[in-house]
């Protein structure tokens, strides 16, 4: 691996991951256990990045930081990052750290363009950016599995089900009933939120990224742009410009 290498690390509610990332281009994935720090010191012996990044939604082990910023030029994502856009709302702080990469990798990959980016993670993000450069919001809503945990544990006798790609319309049994619910119920709101700004909006995109694309995008009648690195991506370009 070069040492011109950056080490993009996304620590979500669901998942904890990173990438090595080189020029733009995604190299290599990793997913961490309970004790990312080991994993950590293994990754930067290896590979020997120069610069790393985290955007972490979590309250992760402060070794983690220690760790990278003794062994890398390193960035944590926050408020005061220097970001390629504009943001609209008046309490930027508390814009996830998560969805200011989704935005930066929109910005970075579609500029001039009214961009609507979905991550599919412990919850749906839907994240507007307009063709300016400037963040208008969004909306949020529950994830996956967020919703079977949310029907296992609200009701007395509904088991807790995995999603599945390939369910059907008609479910035969309770266990398909709720993944039929579940994955046809997000694709159609998906869908329905992609119909509403797209009537708004023209020169208009449409970007899904996150863990859990596999399961929707099969059912979407939008012509979307998919993408599992997408994070990965915006994290290097917030990267470039703050590692310095």
């Amino acid at each position: 691996m070069s040492q011109d290498s950056t080490l993009c690390l996304d620590f979500g509610n669901t998942r904890q991951k990173g990438a090595l990332v080189n020029g733009g281009d995604v190299q290599e994935v990793f997913y961490f256990n309970e004790d990312p720090v080991s994993q950590l010191q293994a990754i930067l012996e290896q590979h020997k990045p120069k610069a790393s990044i985290l955007s972490s939604v979590i309250h992760h082990d402060p070794a983690v930081e220690s760790l990278l910023q003794s062994k890398t030029r390193f960035h944590l994502l926050n408020k005061d990052s220097v970001l390629p856009f504009r943001v609209a709302t008046n309490k930027p702080e508390t814009i996830g750290a998560d969805r200011l990469a989704l935005l930066a990798s929109a910005v970075h990959l579609f500029p001039n363009r009214n961009t609507l980016i979905i991550g599919l993670g412990s919850c749906i993000t839907y994240n507007f950016i307009n063709k300016f450069g400037l963040f208008l919001g969004g909306s949020i809503s529950p994830g996956m599995e967020m919703r079977f945990k949310a029907m296992h544990q609200f009701t007395a006798k509904l088991p807790l089900v995995k999603g599945d790609w390939n369910v059907p319309l008609v479910g035969y049994d309770t266990a398909t009933n709720l993944q039929s619910g579940v994955v046809y119920g997000m694709a159609k709101e998906i869908d329905g939120v992609i119909d509403e700004y797209r009537s708004r909006y023209t020169n208009f995109n449409v970007l899904l990224t996150g863990g859990d694309i596999a399961f929707f995008e099969p059912h979407l009648k939008n012509k979307i742009f998919a993408s599992f690195d997408l994070i990965f991506k915006g994290l290097y370009a917030i990267s470039q410009v703050n590692n310095v």
